[in-house]
């Protein structure tokens, strides 16, 4: 399929789609004026004249109702406080898949060790990227590019799924055309669409507006895509060299995605972390500045008589100083029975009902979005603990994690065999590249201290169920096999144990006597 050739609406995807992403962008900006503008201005040139935006039905009176969707009075200053939950969210998620990098494995060594150049050379900030941008807009991809002035090799890079347009077959990527703003005047967006197929990338440049694709013009027209026309072969595309790879793969976030799964376009696209928690994060936002506005009004004030303002000069009014200490030649007169002329106003700040109105807030929304209320809380008494006590209490941001791993092995498995198949082919021939997907391995995200393996190993020692060599690797997880076997034999040396018989003990190698199960010696 090539690229359009016409002018049309852009992007070609569902609104609600469109509206949905343009929502989560919003709050994963942690912008709140980019908030406020999305909920005050959706659809305000529909609104009917003769009632309130409150009164009204559908979606505009809906978001009227939302804070965020509720104008500040004139001549007031903004009071609207955000909380950034939705990036917290987003991070996390992240966090807990790619906190390590995945170890890859290939078919063989000069693949492995590529895999290795790979992942040392800027492969985990990319994965860290694209798993945060995954979890906030519901999918991600994985793109192989490659650029002779900056690297002699490809490498890859992360892509938002809210600027592709992907194509399906039965749930797996097809194609996709990614899409960039590269420049903008006034009314008029230029527009470079970059079409990843099979073996091939298309590339287009466009002329048009901020909803139209417009027309199609020559890729020279602009410094951006210029050096890109450089390398076009023919019909305006660029054979990758790999004719069996695509050089991008999808990762969706979660699926099904519960409000687009009878959408033909965007079935698969993936859910957001957001997606049903938005109402949520806009009354925690409401929680959290009624609160700070209890503060402000708490300010204690005081109430003097205007004889005890001094004068700032004619025409210039009065003023009260609280830092003055001592008051003389006061002439007014008292009311009867009030000592005391200055009355101060003190309003009650309400901590406790706010702090516990945003704490279950955060952990409503927390458990929504398929994490523990713990991964978000604060549950500091100083107190260390276990690996084994953190993965109980946050076992359900532990299954989320687990579940999101299953989409994404297959996509960077997929992205760094394209990525090898690229380096193996025409464009830069390297040899002995393995071109099947690697094997991609999640690491524990949640790894045991000192203590904990030095009990495990002790345990397993007792019970003479593990050589040296195993002990050592259980000790050591972050060791190689030079470092293990290195570390076995030196612990031979010293004790005159054999690496690989625990029950010796001494130098001769003498075995130590066995006993029963029920500790019992030997019968006579």
């Amino acid at each position: 399929m090539p690229l359009p050739e016409r002018d049309m609406a852009w992007p070609p995807t569902d609104p609600a789609v469109q509206t949905a992403l343009a929502d989560w962008d919003a709050w994963y900006s942690a912008d709140p004026d980019r908030l406020g503008d999305r909920y005050l201005n959706r659809g305000l040139r529909e609104l009917p004249e003769n009632r309130p935006t409150q009164m009204r039905g559908g979606v505009i009176g809906r978001v009227a109702r939302w804070f965020w969707g509720q104008p500040t009075p004139p001549g007031e200053k903004r009071d609207k406080l955000h909380i950034p939950l939705a990036g917290d969210i987003a991070r996390t998620s992240s966090a807990l898949l790619f906190s390590e990098p995945p170890d890859l494995l290939g078919a063989n060594d000069a693949t492995t060790n590529r895999l290795d150049e790979i992942s040392e050379k800027g492969l985990h900030p990319t994965l860290l990227e694209g798993g945060e941008l995954c979890a906030a807009l519901g999918g991600s991809y994985l793109r192989v590019v490659w650029d002779e002035e900056v690297s002699d090799r490809p490498w890859l890079s992360a892509v938002p799924a809210d600027q592709a347009v992907p194509e399906f077959t039965h749930g797996r990527l097809r194609a996709a055309t990614f899409w960039t703003v590269v420049h903008v005047e006034g009314n008029t967006v230029w527009r470079h669409l970059e079409r990843h197929e099979r073996g091939r990338i298309l590339h287009g440049l466009y002329l048009g507006t901020p909803g139209m694709l417009g027309k199609v013009r020559p890729l020279q027209e602009l410094p951006a895509t210029e050096a890109i026309a450089e390398h076009i072969t023919r019909d305006n595309w660029i054979d990758t060299g790999a004719p069996k790879h695509l050089t991008t793969s999808y990762a969706p976030n979660v699926r099904p995605a519960r409000a687009w799964r009878n959408l033909p376009d965007a079935a698969y696209w993936g859910q957001s972390d957001f997606q049903g928690i938005e109402p949520i994060m806009d009354a925690l936002d409401e929680s959290w500045s009624s609160w700070m506005r209890d503060i402000q009004n708490g300010k204690g004030r005081v109430i003097v008589p205007n004889s005890m303002l001094d004068s700032l000069g004619p025409g210039q009014g009065a003023a009260w100083n609280d830092d003055k200490r001592i008051y003389t030649g006061l002439n007014m007169l008292q009311r009867p029975g009030d000592p005391n002329p200055l009355e101060v106003v003190q309003f009650a700040i309400r901590v406790q009902e706010h702090r516990d109105t945003c704490e279950a807030l955060v952990a409503e929304a927390a458990r929504q979005a398929g994490y523990s209320a713990s991964t978000f809380g604060d549950h500091g008494d100083g107190q260390a603990v276990t690996a084994t006590e953190v993965k109980a209490r946050e076992r359900r941001s532990l299954i989320t994690r687990a579940r999101k791993a299953l989409y994404w092995q297959p996509a960077i498995a997929d992205a760094l065999a394209a990525q090898l198949a690229v380096e193996a082919g025409s464009l830069f021939g390297v040899k002995g590249l393995d071109l099947a997907p690697p094997k991609v391995e999640f690491q524990d995200s949640i790894s045991e201290g000192m203590g904990e393996l030095a009990t495990t190993a002790e345990l397993l020692n007792r019970a003479e169920a593990a050589s040296r060599e195993t002990l050592v690797r259980i000790t050591h997880p972050d060791w190689d096999d030079k470092q293990v076997m290195a570390e076995a034999t030196q612990i031979k040396a010293e004790t005159g144990r054999d690496v690989s018989d625990p029950t010796q003990t001494g130098a001769e190698g003498g075995s130590r006597a066995r006993f029963p199960s029920n500790g019992r010696g030997p019968r006579d």
